[in-house]
């Protein structure tokens, strides 16, 4: 029996469910389509270099690598489907203006993101490229709450930030390294570790820094807040001014909205607004996007962008749950 068993964190989709998530995956398309997003199947491998290129560096060490035998290239298992599509965006469509794209497929990763979870994740997601102004980050968010909605789910929470908030202060304050243990406490909200880690910086920015891990809650406390103890740099002033402007066009779409300035998730790929929507009795969020302007610049075209991506299993569960 052993030669039957899969490898670990890999499993079969049995009928009951792959039917409902082939229902899912079609309502979302669907609702995708009805609002200007065309499909697009980006190939299950590709060449590592275009898989690695740019933002999608982050992810070599959940791609599994093999060598092509017509080739003797190193290809690469796709571990996410957003860098392709804008691969697709930038080199092969190539259209001026605004492009929307919308995809759904599996992707297999070398190791879990937490313990339990499955290797191969099925993604199902739109993008917008070509629209650098909040216009496209609130049409996305919009989007992404009423496929939710669509779908059958209810109780939203979503989650705003922007990652230009953190870089700004470490550029300001001359940290060189932004990714270190100081990126680390913040992102982990350790406020004493944070103080610890500032104590000899300029009191401006020690202060703004030791204060980001607070910044999370309502919208109008937060951004209020923040105006008030962060220095009045332009950055600072457009990602609030993001910031605001979406949570005014979204509040009223979702049960509960909250900002978190210490939010720093993506921040290698992400270089502007960041947002995942939550619902209640799921500890992870069910989708995840944000914007991510320039992705296309390695593929010969820079492109703005934003978007994001469900999880179309743990959708599935979560609205199972719901109708029980």
């Amino acid at each position: 029996m052993r030669r039957w068993l899969l490898p670990e964190s890999i499993e079969d989709v049995l009928p009951d469910e792959a039917a409902r998530l082939e229902a899912l995956r079609r309502k979302l398309l669907d609702h995708f389509a009805a609002r200007g997003y065309r499909l697009v199947q980006p190939p299950l491998i590709e060449h590592l270099d275009s898989l690695l290129t740019g933002s999608g560096s982050d992810l070599e060490l959940q791609t599994f690598k093999v060598v092509d035998p017509l080739s003797g290239r190193l290809v690469g298992v796709r571990a996410d489907i957003t860098p392709q599509v804008a691969r697709i965006d930038a080199h092969v469509l190539n259209e001026s203006g605004v492009t929307r794209l919308c995809y759904a497929g599996s992707v297999l990763r070398t190791m879990s993101s937490t313990p339990g979870a499955q290797r191969e994740v099925f993604q199902v997601g739109a993008e917008l490229f070509g629209e650098p102004g909040i216009d496209a980050d609130r049409e996305v968010v919009a989007l992404m709450i009423s496929s939710l909605a669509a779908a059958g789910l209810a109780g939203l929470h979503l989650d705003v930030g922007h990652v230009g908030v953190y870089r700004a202060l470490a550029h300001g304050a001359g940290i060189a390294n932004e990714e270190g243990d100081l990126f680390v406490a913040i992102a982990a909200k350790d406020v004493p570790a944070v103080a610890q880690l500032c104590r000899k910086l300029p009191a401006a920015w020690r202060d703004a820094l030791t204060a980001l891990p607070s910044l999370f809650g309502p919208a109008g406390e937060v951004l209020g807040h923040a105006r008030d103890i962060l220095p009045d740099t332009p950055a600072i002033a457009n990602a609030l001014g993001t910031l605001e402007a979406l949570a005014k066009s979204a509040e009223s779409h979702v049960e509960a909205l909250h900002i978190d300035l210490a939010d720093l998730r993506g921040y290698h790929y992400h270089n502007g607004a960041i947002f995942s929507v939550f619902t209640s009795g799921e500890p992870s969020a069910i989708g995840n996007g944000g914007r991510y302007d320039g992705i296309g610049k390695s593929f010969g075209r820079s492109r703005p962008a934003t978007g994001f991506t469900f999880y179309l299993r743990q959708l599935d569960a979560v609205l199972a749950r719901a109708q029980r």
